[in-house]
Formats: structure tokens, sequence, C-alpha cells
């Protein structure tokens, strides 16, 4: 008699994770993200380890977060993980400024975005 249960937002072979209120600019955000599409996940944390970009320790949490969503909540293998979709979003931008000359102001804009990260469970080719 209890309240039917959500349908799953993701296949049976993914998981999901998303971080929200990143300190960066959605375009910044995004090389990164692209940097990791379509990889293998050990691949992909090679890869945000020895990224240069400040962004991408963030965005390493967030794919390890996917990774223990699909192991622990969905009981999928790690080993056979890619990054199946990682979009990033817009989310509130700080408005600050500072007094330019003549009487003038000039905008400073603050913005936070945030990333979404699907991992999906492919068989092995034999």
């Amino acid at each position: 008699m209890g309240k039917e249960q959500n349908p799953r937002r993701v296949a049976e072979n993914e998981a999901m994770a998303k971080t929200k209120m990143l300190r960066t600019s959605p375009q910044k955000l995004n090389l990164v993200a692209q940097l990791i599409r379509g990889k293998k996940v050990d691949k992909a944390l090679s890869d945000l380890t020895f990224s240069h970009k400040r962004i991408a320790g963030d965005v390493k949490k967030c794919l390890q977060s996917a990774i223990a969503n699909a192991e622990n909540n969905h009981g999928l293998d790690v080993d056979n993980l890619i990054v199946a979709e990682a979009w990033v979003g817009k989310n509130l931008v700080m408005k600050r400024g500072r007094p330019r000359a003549r009487g003038r102001y000039g905008k400073i804009m603050k913005p936070f975005s945030e990333i979404t990260i699907k991992v999906r469970q492919v068989e092995e080719q034999a």
C-alpha cells in the first residue's frame, strides 16, 4: 500500500554522478569533460590525475563517485566501465564589480557550473 518506486533515470547497465556548484565557467569545465568522454574509466582517471587544469581534481572526484555508485548500488563490474556521457551545465553567477575610470563600473562575473558523468558497463570483445 506504500508509494510506488520511481523508475530509474539510467539503464540497468549504467550509473551516474553529479557535482554541483563547481567554481569555474562551463566553457572551461567542458574542456575537461571532453578529455574523458568515451574512455575507459581507468584511463580517464589517469588523464584527470595528470591534467594541469585546476578543475580536473573536482571532475576526478565526480568520476570516482560514479564508479562507486556503479559498483555498490548497481552491482556493475568496474573493469568493464566506460565514461558513456559527461555533460556540463550552468549554475549561478555571482556578480561583482570594480570602479573604473571616469565614474564607470566594470562588471565582474564569477560563474559556477555543474557536471554530470554517466558510466556504462560494456561487454568485453572475445
